[in-house]
Parts: C-alpha cells; sequence; structure tokens
C-alpha cells in the first residue's frame, strides 16, 4: 500500500481530502480509509504485543522443559506454570494467526480503495469543476485569416484522395480511417521530424516500445483499476492493446532501483494507441480527432524529485517546440482540479488552432506525476550519498498526438482550390511542398 503518501499523518491526510474535494472526489470513502487505517495500526500492533508475549512463554516454557529433560523435578508450582504458558501460548498462537487473517483482509479492502484514489493535485493547480476553469497561460502565433470558408480536415482529406473513413469502417468499424498516398507519407514525415526533433535536438533517447502490456503495467501508471474500461483487451489472456506508449516506458524500470546518476532518464517513443473511447460516443464522430487507432509520439521522464517541475516546463518546452517549428498557432492552458487527470499532480495542455472548428483543440497534455506512478510501479533510486532509496518522479506529454498534428496542418494550410501545403520543416521529408487532389 504504497500508492500515496502516509495517510496517518495528519497534516498530509487533511492536505490530501482538501485535494480530493478539489476534484470532485469522494471524500467520504478517504475518511472510511483513515479508520480502516487505524484499525489496521491497532491490530498490527496487538498482533506484535501477542507475539512479545508468546516469546515470553515460549521462553518459560523452554527452560521448564530443559530443566525436566536434565532430570530436574518440577515443583507443583512449576508444573502448573508449564500447564497455563502452554495453554496460554496456544492461545495466543491462534489470536496472532487471526490478527494476521483479518489484517490481510483488511489490506485486501485497502489496497481496492487506495488504488482508485487520484494523485494529490499541486497548491499551483488552479481550482475549478470542469474545463471552463482552466488558465490560459499564453498563447503562441496567430489564427491564419482565410478569403474563402475554410473546409474541415475530413472534407480536404477526402477531396484530395487522402483519407478514407468509409473503407476504414468497413474493415473494423466507426472510429477507424485508412489513410492513402501523401496522407500515408504526411502522417510518417510527422512521425520522422517528432523523433529527430526529440532526439537529436532535445536529447531523449529514441524507442519504440511493446504495443501491448499486462495489467501490472497499467496499474503502475494509474490506468488501472479505474480505467479499465477504456483499454482493449485480447480475451483468454492478461494482455491489453496500449492507449499509450506513457504504459509501457514508464515500466521500463518497473521494480528498480536506479543510480542517482542515472537521472535525468528521457525517453521519445512512438507508438501506436489504441483506445476503447468509452462513454465518448457522439463526441468528435467525424475525421481523425477521436480515433480507436492512432499514432502518437511521447515523451517521458524519470528525473530527482527536487528537478521535477524544472523538468516539466522543459517537457512541456520540447512539445510546444513541435508546433513552433510547423508554424501552427497555439496556446498553453493550466488544468483546473476539476479536468486534471486521475494521476498527475499538475498538467499543461497545449491545444491547436483548428480552423475548421473555428476552435482549439487539445493536440498534447504534459503531466507531471511526482511519486505517484512510481509508487505503485515500484521505481526508486538510490541517492549518491548513500542514503535510503527514494521514489523517482516521472513525467510524460505528447510530444505530439501525430494524427491530430496532420488534422491541423490539413486546416491551417489549406487553399482555396483544395490543395494544402506543407509546411516548410516538413518539406524535406515530404519530397513535396503542396499536397493536392490526384486527376
Amino acid at each position: 500500500m504504497i500508492y500515496l503518501k502516509n495517510l496517518e499523518d495528519e497534516v498530509y491526510f487533511n492536505e490530501y481530502a482538501q485535494s480530493l474535494k478539489n476534484r470532485k472526489g469522494d471524500v467520504a470513502m478517504l475518511e472510511e480509509i483513515k479508520s480502516l487505517l487505524q484499525t489496521r495500526k491497532k491490530m498490527i500492533a496487538e498482533a506484535e504485543g501477542k507475539k512479545a508475549q508468546q516469546n515470553k512463554l515460549a521462553n518459560i516454557i523452554g527452560a521448564l522443559k530443559i530443566l525436566e529433560k536434565n532430570g530436574g523435578a518440577l515443583t507443583a508450582e512449576d508444573k502448573t506454570k508449564l500447564d497455563i504458558s502452554t495453554t496460554e501460548a496456544m492461545l495466543n498462537s491462534q489470536a496472532v494467526k487471526g490478527l494476521e487473517k483479518a489484517v490481510k483482509e483488511m489490506e485486501e479492502t485497502l489496497h481496492g480503495k487506495l488504488a482508485t484514489l487520484p494523485n494529490k493535485c499541486h497548491s499551483t493547480v488552479p481550482v475549478g469543476t470542469s474545463e471552463k476553469d482552466n488558465v490560459e497561460i499564453k498563447k503562441v502565433g496567430e489564427p491564419r485569416k482565410f478569403s474563402f470558408t475554410a473546409k474541415t480536415h475530413d472534407e480536404l482529406g477526402q477531396k484530395l484522395g487522402i483519407l478514407d473513413f468509409d473503407r476504414g469502417g468497413k474493415v473494423a468499424g466507426a472510429r477507424f480511417t485508412f489513410l492513402l498516398g501523401l496522407g500515408a507519407r504526411l502522417e510518417r514525415s510527422l512521425i520522422n521530424f517528432m523523433m529527430d526533433l526529440h532526439a537529436k535536438e532535445h536529447g531523449y533517447t529514441e524507442t519504440i516500445p511493446p504495443y501491448i502490456v499486462n495489467s501490472q503495467a497499467l496499474f503502475g501508471t494509474g490506468n488501472f483499476p479505474k480505467f479499465r474500461d477504456d483499454v482493449f483487451h485480447l480475451e483468454g489472456t492478461d494482455y491489453h492493446l496500449i492507449p499509450t506508449a506513457e504504459v509501457p516506458v514508464t515500466n521500463f524500470y518497473a521494480q528498480e532501483i536506479l543510480k542517482e546518476e542515472q537521472l535525468p532518464t528521457r525517453f521519445a517513443a512512438f507508438s501506436a494507441c489504441f483506445r476503447s473511447e468509452a462513454g465518448s460516443y457522439g463526441q468528435d464522430t467525424k475525421g481523425l480527432i477521436r480515433q480507436h487507432q492512432f499514432d502518437k509520439v511521447e515523451l517521458m521522464c524519470f528525473v530527482h524529485p527536487d528537478k521535477s517541475y524544472e523538468e516539466h516546463e522543459r517537457l512541456t518546452s520540447n512539445a510546444e517546440e513541435v508546433l513552433k517549428r510547423l508554424e501552427l498557432p497555439f496556446r498553453r492552458l493550466a488544468l483546473c482540479t476539476g479536468d486534471i487527470g486521475f494521476g498527475a499532480a499538475k498538467c499543461f495542455d497545449l491545444e491547436v488552432w483548428l480552423p475548421g472548428q473555428n476552435a482549439y483543440r487539445e493536440i498534447s497534455s504534459c503531466s507531471i506525476f511526482e511519486d505517484f506512478q512510481a509508487r505503485r510501479a515500484d521505481i526508486r533510486f538510490r541517492p549518491a550519498d548513500g542514503g535510503k532509496p527514494r521514489f523517482v518522479h516521472t513525467l510524460n506529454g505528447s510530444g505530439l498526438a501525430v494524427g491530430r498534428t496532420l488534422v491541423a496542418i490539413l486546416e491551417n494550410y489549406q487553399q482555396e482550390d483544395g490543395s494544402v501545403l506543407i509546411p516548410k520543416a516538413l518539406q524535406p521529408y515530404m519530397g513535396t511542398d503542396v499536397i493536392k487532389a490526384q486527376v
């Protein structure tokens, strides 16, 4: 039960309770957990007391039996003492077993309840009830003014012959798409551009992780048990398709103790992502915004606790750099307590401007988890001074969601004739400066 810090500490408990209330969480369950923790503590203390008494009785019984074995005559008082001690020892042993069983059962109950509690929000997270209370930190770039009515990416993609939603639906179902021709090349170009930028200039280690993970990995990142319905499961196995590369990459160091000099360790991971989108029916049913399968470049960092908020700014800036080089207008938001993710202590969302929707839409979430994930996955480091191992802090963010970046390029770089210009930064990867309809 290491998923949160010490809830039995009154100061921490009160801070956490306020954070949970700000998150619109179940404070009543927190009080129940506190009561269970206190009962557990008393039961453990009682069991330890009985074990100590057991040792005393064992010494008494042992001394009397040695005396008897060596030919010494036991007095009537000694025999009575031996009988009483033996009976007490047997009763004590039964009581200890009963207490240990009760503690184990209580810990299983606590495990289930604690695993559903979200992270404690950082003190700088804005308090709010919904996305309407998120705070805009900055805007970068001016939305383009069109001399014509801007089309949506799905209109553009179908007319250009680079997106086929109907055939994607035919072979798989709703929210699957074929990318064709220069559409497929644009996707590949974005992946290579992002990975090159993060690996060569930002210093991340490239990785392509497994696309299938087990339940423990999903528990480690906070996806299980709360968000089990959002994940695709492979029937008859403990295998699950990843909702994001965050899951396998976070667990890269699960159950390991790193050396302090290994921190920070940074990964840039490319993967396909798979989400059931449970509960999202009716939302973004058209186009590429909310697909069951999509590509993403994920940034993942393992850092020293003293430097994690500095790293959060660095990671967010690295994600922003992709948008800057593609010359796409965007804004940064600080998510409020009512909108922040389950495991995050603090989160910045990057939203890109989409002319076809006349709105900013999320393209990256950059989160710091402090030690929330490290506790669940048991990822620690040994301080250079040889002190006791400590939990690392983890961070991640999209750098970026590839499909949504493709959407942003189609809509922001569209021309009146239906063609789409290619951003200068992508032209060396694309081998062309424009996508036109095939005659």
